[in-house]
Parts: structure tokens; C-alpha cells; sequence
């Protein structure tokens, strides 16, 4: 039987200000996912980003004097295109906050709101931005590995050099740049949209379009298939057909001769029509448009296995930092421990509806370390893996501390 006991909050940082007032601060339930404004927010060790439908709201919630930004990307009103993912981008020194739009862009912003990159992932609303990082603590930046982009069945994948060299480039421009009034605003009116970055991108809807995915890490390639250096990925996908699905990854992009056909053969055809046409009826020239951004070409996508247990749907995944545990929530008000690397659900909690999960390290054995040595520095070993539960229709916040393992015996910490 699990221990559970009452403990103190200790209070880190406030943000209350009178900014919040555009996202509804002050209503109650103002931050509830069912709420009229849906409110997105990025935690940082030093700085708490919200958004709504059109701004974002970054808060230096450790630093009470540190100044407030907001950011108003440029949006399109006539497909009444809006802010759906934020998160934080950290390079060491760099640190950069990244906009999912529903219209399928990616947006980067410095700091003081300058425009970075602009760039189209996929036609589509971009559901969430992930991040996996090596430096995992809440009190330390996550330096980034890469960036996962998470589209309704598609999932596309950034690596963390290209954004980190581009971000450098950047900002090396703009600081010799400083003093020319007119480089620095066609920086901040252009961004860096004709630089496009380099990512994979997968087709992962075979078992019905996704409400959420990650990419969990590299797995080994195929056993019949020859060895390459190409690199293997899985991505574990939740949905209402689907309540959990895996995918190898492959960074192969070759494609069937259907597809080739649909990408080669099909706009020549259209092209010459329309050159026919326009000898016969002679229309008048048109006027040049900026022509559409070219997408990128689908990646192979393998399916690994699948869980189908209708009515249960899939709705929140969440993952651990090293990625080898996923908690996922259903709609029957279960919380589902998944091993990613040996795709098993390990755990199942139950009674916990509308529940958010969030995985977390806790220093242990911390007056043992500091009697033992006069100066010690944290280890890996000094940490356990914690996962804590927002149970909202219970009121509490239990932490669940993992001791051996995911399945060894926990105990939680219930507060409010």
C-alpha cells in the first residue's frame, strides 16, 4: 500500500500582473482546459511564457524585476490563423521561444520579440511543440537534442545542431548589425523565412489521425533489413481509434511509384494543359504571385504495434526526460505507464479523470550528501524519476516517486 502524506508548498516566484488580464486572469477557472480562451503555457527555470489565440505573454517568474514581453506574431485573418503550441527553445546562452500556428508554421522569437525564423512545417494545425533536451532538471536549461513538431496524424522532427547553428547565425548578424537602423528592421520585418531548416517528416495516421505524439528516441534498425547509417527513430502516437500506437521512424524518404507518379507526372500534366489553354483563349497574363513554399516529401513510417480498446480514446501524453516512460491519460479516467523502449504499459492508475501528468527529477538523500561532504555536487545518481498527477474532480496533487523502478512500490505526496 502506497504511503501518502501532507506537505508544505514553498513559493518559488510570482507572476501576477496586470498583463494577465488579456488572458482572463481574475475569472475563475481561467486557466481550466475547458475554458472560453484556451490559454497555452511554457515553463523555463527562469521564465514563464502564455499565450492565447494571438499574443504571448513571457514572465520572468524567478525575477520578479525582470521585464515583461509580448509578442504579437503576424497572423492571417482571412483563414483566421491562431497561436496553437508554444515552447522554449535553449541553446546553452541562446534561449528562444517557438509558436505553432494552425496553419502549419513554426516561429522562433528572441527575448525582446524579434522575429527569428518563419518557416511552413505541413499544411495543418500544429497541436504541440516537444522538445528533448540532455540537461533534464528543472533548475538547469535544457540544452536541446531536438524539436518535435506534432500535426493531426503527421509528426515531423528538427534537429537541435541546424536550429542551434541558424539561432547563432543570427544573432551574430544582429549584434554587428546593431548600429544600422535598416538591417535591423528588415530583420525583424523578414525573419529568417528564406533560410529553411532541414527536418524529417512522417505520415503516422494509419490507425486514424493522432490528438498526440512524441518521438521518444533512437531504436535500433529492422533485423532483416541491411545496416546503414541512417538513424531509426520511435514515435508513440494516442487517439480516439487508437489508444496507443508505435512507428519506427526511418529517415529514408523513398516512396512507392504511386507517389512518384502523384508528385512528378501530375503537375507536368496540369502545367501543359493550362500552357494549352492559354493559346486557345488567349487570356490575359496574370500578374507574378510569390509562389507557395515547397513541403517536404514524407519519411518512411513503419507500425510497430497498436492498442485498440474502444470506447477508450487516447487524450494526454506525456514523457519522461530520458524518454523511456510515457504516462498517458484516457477517457475513461485511467493514467497508463507506458515503457517506450519495450512498448508494454507497465502501470495503470484509475480514478483519475481530466488528470494532467508531468515527470520531474527529486534530489534524494540530500542531508546525507551534504554531512557527509562539505562541498557535493549532485550526481545522476543523486536523483529519482518522479511523476506528479493533477488530479482537478479531486482536488490534490499527488507525486509519485519511482524507487527501483516503475514498478516497484511508490509513494505519493498529496497536497491541496
Amino acid at each position: 500500500m502506497s504511503k501518502r502524506s501532507h506537505h508544505h508548498l514553498t513559493e518559488l516566484g510570482c507572476i501576477a500582473c496586470e498583463d494577465l488580464t488579456e488572458f482572463g486572469a481574475g475569472k475563475e477557472g481561467w486557466l481550466a482546459p475547458d475554458a472560453g480562451t484556451t490559454v497555452l503555457c511554457a515553463l523555463d527555470a527562469h521564465s514563464l511564457a502564455i499565450a492565447n489565440r494571438s499574443v504571448v505573454l513571457i514572465i520572468g517568474w524567478s525575477d520578479s524585476d525582470e521585464p515583461r514581453v509580448k509578442i504579437r506574431p503576424e497572423l492571417s485573418p482571412i483563414e483566421a490563423e491562431r497561436i496553437t503550441a508554444i515552447e522554449w527553445l535553449v541553446f546553452d546562452d541562446i534561449k528562444v521561444i517557438a509558436i505553432g500556428t494552425s496553419r502549419g508554421f513554426l516561429l522562433m522569437y528572441s527575448l525582446r520579440g524579434d522575429l527569428i525564423h518563419r518557416q511552413m512545417v505541413y499544411h495543418g494545425q500544429i497541436i504541440k511543440l516537444r522538445v528533448r533536451g540532455t540537461k533534464k532538471d528543472l533548475m538547469q536549461d535544457i540544452s536541446s537534442e531536438d524539436v518535435c513538431v506534432v500535426m493531426p496524424g503527421v509528426i515531423a522532427r528538427f534537429d537541435g545542431s541546424d536550429i542551434r547553428s541558424m539561432l547563432q547565425r543570427w544573432f551574430q548578424e544582429t549584434h554587428s548589425r546593431f548600429w544600422d537602423e535598416k538591417s535591423n528592421k528588415d530583420l525583424e520585418d523578414d525573419g529568417n523565412s528564406d533560410n529553411r531548416l532541414p527536418y524529417q517528416i512522417w505520415n503516422v495516421n494509419k490507425y486514424g489521425s493522432c490528438v498526440d505524439a512524441a518521438i521518444t528516441g533512437i531504436m535500433p534498425p529492422p533485423l532483416m533489413e541491411l545496416q546503414s547509417s541512417q538513424r531509426y527513430y520511435c514515435a508513440v502516437t494516442i487517439g480516439d481509434d487508437a489508444v496507443i500506437s508505435a512507428f519506427r521512424l526511418s529517415e529514408d524518404r523513398k516512396r512507392s511509384l504511386v507517389g512518384v507518379i502523384l508528385s512528378k507526372v501530375m503537375p507536368v500534366t496540369f502545367s501543359t494543359i493550362a500552357s494549352f489553354s492559354k493559346m486557345i483563349w488567349r487570356s490575359e497574363p496574370t500578374p507574378t504571385s510569390k509562389p507557395e513554399e515547397k513541403l517536404q516529401s514524407f519519411a518512411r513510417a513503419s507500425s510497430l504495434t497498436c492498442l485498440k480498446d474502444y470506447p477508450r480514446k487516447g487524450e494526454k501524453l506525456t514523457l519522461s526526460p530520458s524518454g523511456t516512460l510515457a504516462a498517458i491519460t484516457d477517457s475513461l479516467g485511467r493514467i497508463l505507464l507506458l515503457d517506450t523502449q519495450a512498448l508494454v504499459v507497465v502501470r495503470i492508475w484509475k480514478g483519475y479523470r481530466d488528470a494532467n501528468c508531468f515527470f520531474m527529477e527529486m534530489l534524494v538523500n540530500r542531508d546525507d550528501k551534504r554531512a557527509s561532504s562539505s562541498y557535493h555536487v549532485p550526481g545522476k545518481s543523486d536523483y529519482c524519476l518522479c511523476l506528479a498527477i493533477h488530479a482537478p474532480r479531486k482536488g490534490i496533487i499527488e507525486v509519485l516517486i519511482f524507487l527501483l523502478g516503475p514498478c516497484c512500490p511508490l509513494f505519493g505526496i498529496s497536497s491541496l
